[in-house]
C-alpha cells in the first residue's frame, strides 16, 4: 500500500494540561494532526480530562476525530485508557476522580484493582516487559479483547531491547501490539520549551537536569511516512481499527438537573409557577399589574419550552437558605432581566422599572442555560458553599475550575531559574518593563535593561511560548456544578487546595462550550460591609436596621456624590468614576445606573460619553430618527450606553429577532478575537435601510457597536450595582464612622487601603481612637465618645499578631483592662513575638507610655527568673519616647497607617517639599497653570482603551491629587512612573468644572526621602 494511503490514528498524546509535561496546547495538537492527515487523535493527559473540551472544539472545527482518553503511571508502568462510548467515558471520568480524591491537590494514586472499565480500551507499556507476564495475564483477563501492548519507537538508548521484550510478552499473552509513541508537542521546535518545563517540574536548572531530560526531540506528531519507516504495518493498521472502536463524542454529554427540590405530587413547572406567583404578590401586592402578569407568562412559556425549571428552583433554594441565615445577597448580571428572578427574590432589580431585556437572559435561539450570578457576603459565602455540599453531597456538587496560566512575571521567574540567569537581573527587568506600553515591545525593554546575549534571547523566546500555558488548576470564584447523578461520570472531580472543597477539571469556558449548567455563587465584599454597617447602626440606635430602611433618593446623598466624595462607595470610588461624578451630577437611582456603565471602555471607545453629557446638561439637542428608536434610547438621551440598548436597536431598527440580536451581542464580545461582528454589519445596515433609516444613522450605530467591543457594560449589571452603590453612599453620608468601620472589617476589598479610609473619615471630622490593649477588640469597633460615634481601631491591624493570640488576650483581659505590662504578660501568656508586635504597634501606650518604654518593660519580663515570676519587676529606668517622625514610621511599619500627622506634613515642615503645592492648594489654581506637587503614590490605573494614558493618585496631608500621565511621558520616564513610592510631578493643571487634574510633564522619584516608610500602592487593578 502506498504511504499516502496508509491510515493512522495517534492514540497517545499529552497536551500542556498534563501540567509541565506537555509543550503544546490541545488545539495545536489537533490542528497539526489534521494537517498531517491523521484519521484520529487521542488526547491522553495524565490522570486528567482538563484539556479535552478545548481539543473537542478544535477537532470539530478541523474535521478530525477526537478520542477521549487518559494516561496513568502505576508501579512505573504506563497505562493508556480510551473511552469507547458514553458509558466508557463515565467509567474513565470516575476512575480519574477516584485516583485524584485519594490525594492532595495535584497528585493522584491509582491501584490495580481500580481497573474495572468494561467500556474502555487499555494500552499497556510495562516498564520491564521481561518481568510483567503475571501482571499481563491479570490485565488480559480483565480487558480481554480490549487489551493491547504498546509499541514505541522514540530512538532512545535501550529501546531495541525493550521493544523485543515487549513483542515476546505480546506473543506469550496472545495480545496484539499497536503503535503508540508518546507525544508531548505538536512540532519538534517545541523541544527547548519541553526541556524547560521538565526543569520547572523537577525544580532544577538545565545544567543540573542532566540525564533527566529527553535525549532527543522525538516526542512530536510525525508525518505518516516517518511512522511507516519505524513501525510495522500491522501496528499502524491497529491504530485505525482501535480508533473505529472509539465512538464517543463529548457532544453526547447531557446535563440532568437535581430533581429533589420539587414537592412530591407536583411537577417542576407547577412548583416554579407557584413560588413565583407567591413572590409576585409579595413584590407587587395581591393585584399583580397586568403588564407583570403578561411578562411572567411569556417567561414561563419559554422556561417550559426549554426545560429550565430545575435550574431556577436550584438558585431559588440557595437564595432561600441565605435568607434564613440572614446572609446578604443579590443577583446580578442577566438575571436582572427576568421578572421570574425578581419574584423569586434572586435579584432586587425590577426589570419592569428599568425596561430590561429578557432575550439577553434567555432565548430559544441560544438554547443554553441562562446566566444567573448571585453575590453573597464575601466573609459568609463559605456557609452557602457548605450548604450546597451538604444538600447534594460531594458526589453531585463541585466548583468549576479556573486554569491558572503563565503570565509575564511567573514565566520570567521560572524560566530565569531554569536558564541560570541571576535572580536580581530578572527582578530588575520585571520592575523596569512596562508591558502596557504598546509602542515598545517588552522584548526591547528587557534588552535596554541589560538582558542581552544568547541566554537572554533564549529566555525571551521561551517566555513568548510559555505565556498563556496552563500552570495548574485552581477553583473558580464561585461557579458550582450540581448534577442529578454522580458528577464524576460527567467530569472528573479532584480535591482543591482549600479544605472541604472539591473542583471539577473543567473551567467555565469548557462548561459553556458544552452547554452545561453552572450556578455562580460569588463573593462581594461590599455586601459584607453593608451588613456590618447595618448591624452597627442598629446596635447604636437600639433597633435592627435593614437595607429596606435606607431612604431612597436622598438629595443630600446625591449632593455628596456630585462633589466626588465617594471613597468607599461601591463601584463609583475609583479615580475615573469620581472624576465623572461632578460632570454627570447624578440625582436619581437611574442616573447611578448610567454613571456606573458610562465609565467603561465601551462607551468611551464608541464616543458616547461627551454626547451624553452635553445632552444631559442642555448643551446639545436630543433627536430620534423614529419613535421606535426613541423608545429604546430615550432614557439615555439618544445615546446607546448599554449592551441591551444595542440589542434592542438591532431588533426595532434592523428587524433582528431576539435570538439574532443575542448572537450580535456575543459577536460584539469576541469581535477582536474572531472578527465575527463584521458578519452582522451587512444585515444590520440592510435592515435599517429597509425600514427607512439613513445610511449615516446606520453607520453611526455600527460604529458605536464596534466601540463596545469586548467592553460593553450590560444595563442589568449596572442596575444591580446601582442599588448597592446608593445604599453604600447613603450609609457613608449618614453614618460615616460605622461605614468606615464596616469597610475596615471587610478588608481586603475596594480601591482604598485602610490608611486611606481612615484619613477620609478624619477629613469628614470622624473621631478615630488608637489601638489599645485595654480597649481594642480583634475587629474595629464603633464606640461612644460624648454621645457621638467614634472608630476604635482593631488589633487585626497589627502585623505579626495572630487572631488566636488576640482571642487568648481578650479571654483574660480584666473588665477594667490590664493595669501593667507585668499583669498583661502573666495573665495572657503570649509568646514573645505577639508581645513585641503589640509594643511595636504602640498598643501598650496606656501601660507603658510609649513603644520604647513598652519594649524595655517587656525585656525586663523576659529576664525574670522563674522563682520570682509572680513578682512585678521594678525599674527606675524611664526611656525617652520616639520623636514624631520615628513614631509615624513605626506606625506604618507595624499597622499600615498612623493617627499622627501625615508623613508629607513632616517633609514639608523640614523644607523637603519646597515649592510643591498641596492637593488642597490645587483647588485654587487656574486652568493651564504650571504646578509642582509631590505625594505618596497610592494607585496607578491604566484603562484598557484610554490611549495609553495612566491615572496616578498622589496622597498628601490634605487629600488626593489626580495626575494624568500620557504614554510618551511614561515611556521617557519609565523608572519613576513605574516604581516611585513618593513621586514629584511638574505639570499643567487642567480644570473641567469641578474636576481637577494635573497633566504630568516631568516625573521625579523622591522615594529616598521616605525610605523607612512602609507604604504600598495599588497599581493597575
Amino acid at each position: 500500500m502506498a504511504a499516502s494511503e496508509t491510515g493512522f490514528a495517534q492514540l497517545r498524546s499529552a497536551s500542556n494540561y498534563s501540567f509541565l509535561q506537555g509543550a503544546s496546547h490541545p488545539d495545536e495538537l489537533v490542528q497539526q494532526a489534521a494537517e498531517l492527515g491523521y484519521d484520529a487523535l487521542a488526547l491522553t493527559d495524565e490522570c486528567s480530562l482538563a484539556g479535552v473540551v478545548k481539543a473537542h472544539m478544535a477537532a470539530k472545527s478541523a474535521g478530525l476525530k477526537l478520542i477521549v482518553g487518559s494516561e496513568f503511571v502505576l508501579d512505573q508502568d504506563r497505562l493508556i485508557l480510551l473511552a469507547m462510548n458514553r458509558v466508557g467515558y463515565g467509567e474513565l471520568s470516575a476512575l480519574i476522580t477516584l485516583a485524584r480524591r485519594r490525594c492532595d491537590k495535584g497528585q493522584y494514586r491509582l491501584e490495580w484493582d481500580d481497573l474495572t472499565l468494561p467500556n474502555c480500551l487499555l494500552l499497556w507499556a510495562p516498564a520491564a516487559p521481561t518481568e510483567a507476564l503475571e501482571r499481563g495475564r491479570w490485565l488480559a483477563r480483565r480487558f480481554a479483547e480490549r487489551f493491547f501492548l504498546v509499541a514505541e519507537r522514540m530512538l532512545r538508548g535501550g529501546e531495541g531491547e525493550w521493544l523485543t521484550a515487549q513483542e515476546a510478552l505480546a506473543r506469550q499473552l496472545e495480545v496484539p501490539m499497536v503503535a503508540a509513541d508518546p507525544v508531548r508537542m505538536h512540532e519538534k521546535a517545541r523541544q527547548p520549551l519541553l526541556d524547560a518545563l521538565t526543569c520547572i517540574r523537577l525544580g532544577c536548572s538545565l545544567e543540573q537536569a542532566g540525564g533527566r531530560l529527553a535525549g532527543n526531540a522525538e516526542a512530536y506528531l510525525k508525518p505518516r511516512t516517518r511512522l511507516m519507516q519505524r513501525h510495522r504495518a500491522e501496528w499502524l493498521a491497529s491504530t485505525v481499527s482501535l480508533a473505529c472502536r472509539c465512538q464517543f463524542s463529548l457532544d453526547e454529554l447531557r446535563y440532568e438537573y437535581p430533581a429533589e427540590l420539587v414537592p412530591e405530587g407536583m411537577s417542576a413547572s407547577d412548583h416554579l409557577r407557584q413560588e413565583t406567583l407567591k413572590g409576585a404578590r409579595r413584590r407587587y401586592g395581591e393585584a399583580v399589574p397586568e403588564s407583570v402578569s403578561r411578562q411572567l407568562e411569556q417567561e414561563f412559556a419559554l422556561i417550559d419550552e426549554l426545560g429550565y425549571h430545575y435550574f431556577f428552583l436550584t438558585i431559588y433554594d440557595i437564595v432561600q437558605f441565605a435568607k434564613r441565615e440572614a446572609i446578604l445577597h443579590q443577583g446580578r448580571g442577566s438575571a436582572a432581566n427576568s421578572v421570574v428572578c425578581y419574584c423569586l427574590g434572586i435579584t432586587e432589580v425590577d426589570p419592569t422599572k428599568v425596561n430590561l431585556l429578557f432575550e439577553r437572559f434567555l432565548s430559544r435561539e441560544r438554547d443554553e442555560p441562562p446566566d444567573i450570578d448571585v453575590d453573597f457576603e464575601h466573609q459568609r459565602r463559605e456557609e452557602v458553599i457548605q450548604y450546597i455540599y451538604r444538600k447534594y453531597g460531594r458526589g453531585r456538587a463541585a466548583l468549576a475550575a479556573t486554569v491558572i496560566s503563565y503570565r509575564f512575571k511567573s514565566a520570567m521567574r521560572d524560566l530565569g531559574k531554569v536558564l541560570g540567569i541571576d535572580e536580581g537581573l530578572i527582578e530588575r527587568g520585571l520592575r523596569g518593563v512596562d508591558r502596557r506600553d504598546p509602542s515598545q515591545p517588552w522584548q526591547a525593554q528587557l534588552a535596554a535593561l541589560g538582558l542581552t546575549g544568547p541566554r537572554a534571547l533564549l529566555l525571551i523566546r521561551l517566555v513568548e511560548q510559555l505565556l498563556g500555558f496552563p500552570r495548574h488548576l485552581s477553583q473558580h470564584v464561585g461557579g458550582f456544578v450540581i448534577s442529578a447523578g454522580p458528577l464524576s461520570e460527567l467530569v472528573p472531580v479532584e480535591n482543591a487546595a482549600m479544605a472541604e472543597r472539591t473542583v471539577i477539571q473543567w473551567d467555565k469556558d469548557d462548561l459553556e462550550a458544552l452547554g452545561l449548567l453552572k450556578v455562580d455563587i460569588l463573593a462581594l465584599g461590599m455586601l459584607s460591609a453593608i451588613r456590618r454597617c447595618l448591624q452597627s447602626v442598629g446596635q447604636w440606635r437600639g433597633q435592627p436596621m435593614a437595607l429596606a430602611d435606607v431612604v431612597a433618593d436622598d438629595p443630600a446623598v446625591y449632593d455628596m456624590l456630585c462633589r466626588a466624595d465617594s471613597v468607599g462607595v461601591f463601584q463609583i470610588e475609583s479615580r475615573a468614576q469620581s472624576n465623572m461624578l461632578p460632570r454627570l451630577r447624578p440625582r436619581s437611582y437611574y442616573d447611578l445606573v448610567v454613571q456606573i456603565a458610562i465609565v467603561r471602555p465601551g462607551p468611551i471607545q464608541g464616543d458616547m460619553v461627551h454626547p451624553y453629557l452635553k445632552r444631559r446638561h442642555g448643551l446639545e439637542p436630543v433627536s430620534y430618527p423614529s419613535e421606535a428608536v426613541r423608545e429604546v434610547l430615550e432614557r439615555t438621551l439618544g445615546v446607546p450606553i448599554f449592551q441591551e440598548q444595542v440589542i434592542k436597536l438591532a431588533m426595532v431598527a434592523a428587524g433582528f429577532s431576539g435570538g439574532e440580536a443575542d448572537k450580535l451581542r456575543r459577536a460584539m464580545a469576541s469581535w477582536k478575537r474572531h472578527g465575527e461582528l463584521e458578519k452582522f454589519e451587512r444585515k444590520l445596515k440592510q435592515g435599517m435601510a429597509e425600514r427607512g433609516y439613513s445610511a449615516e444613522f446606520a453607520d453611526q450605530i455600527f460604529r458605536q457597536i464596534r466601540g463596545f467591543g469586548e467592553y460593553g457594560f450590560p444595563e442589568s449589571h449596572s442596575a444591580s450595582f446601582a442599588l448597592l452603590a446608593y445604599a453604600s453612599a447613603w450609609l457613608k453620608y449618614h453614618y460615616p464612622v460605622a461605614f468606615t468601620c464596616a469597610l475596615l472589617n471587610s478588608q481586603p476589598m475596594g480601591f482604598y487601603t485602610p490608611s486611606q479610609l481612615v484619613q477620609d473619615l478624619q477629613r469628614h471630622n470622624g473621631q478615630v481612637l488608637p489601638l489599645s490593649v485595654n480597649h481594642s477588640q480583634w475587629d474595629h469597633q464603633v464606640e461612644a465618645v460624648q454621645g457621638q460615634m467614634a472608630l476604635r481601631l482593631g488589633l487585626r491591624l497589627v502585623k505579626g499578631l495572630s487572631r488566636q493570640a488576640v482571642e487568648t488576650l481578650l479571654a483574660v483581659r480584666p473588665e477594667g483592662g490590664f493595669s501593667s505590662v507585668h499583669q498583661l504578660v502573666s495573665l495572657a501568656r503570649l509568646d514573645r513575638g505577639a508581645l513585641e508586635a503589640l509594643a511595636s504597634a504602640d498598643a501598650l501606650a496606656e501601660l507603658a507610655g510609649h513603644r520604647h518604654q513598652a519594649r524595655w518593660l517587656l525585656a525586663g519580663e523576659a529576664q525574670q527568673l522563674p522563682l520570682f515570676a509572680e513578682l512585678e519587676p521594678t525599674t527606675d529606668v524611664t526611656l525617652s519616647g520616639p520623636d514624631e517622625a520615628e513614631g509615624i514610621v513605626a506606625d506604618y511599619q507595624q499597622t499600615g497607617l498612623s493617627l499622627g500627622r501625615h508623613p508629607l506634613s513632616l517633609l514639608r515642615e523640614q523644607g523637603q517639599l519646597a515649592r510643591c503645592l498641596t492637593a488642597a492648594q490645587l483647588l485654587s489654581c487656574q486652568h493651564g497653570q504650571l504646578v509642582q506637587l509631590a505625594g505618596l503614590v497610592v494607585g496607578r490605573q491604566r484603562p484598557g482603551t484610554a490611549s495609553g494614558v495612566t491615572f496616578i493618585t498622589l496622597e498628601d496631608e490634605t487629600g488626593n491629587a489626580n495626575v494624568v500621565v500620557w504614554a510618551d511621558t511614561a515611556r521617557a520616564q519609565r523608572q519613576p512612573y513605574l516604581t516611585a513610592r513618593l513621586l514629584k510631578v511638574n505639570g499643567i493643571l487642567e480644570r473641567e468644572g469641578e474636576v481637577i487634574h494635573v497633566i504630568a510633564g516631568r516625573l521625579e522619584d523622591w522615594s529616598e526621602r521616605i525610605r523607612h516608610l512602609s507604604v504600598r500602592s495599588r497599581d493597575f487593578r
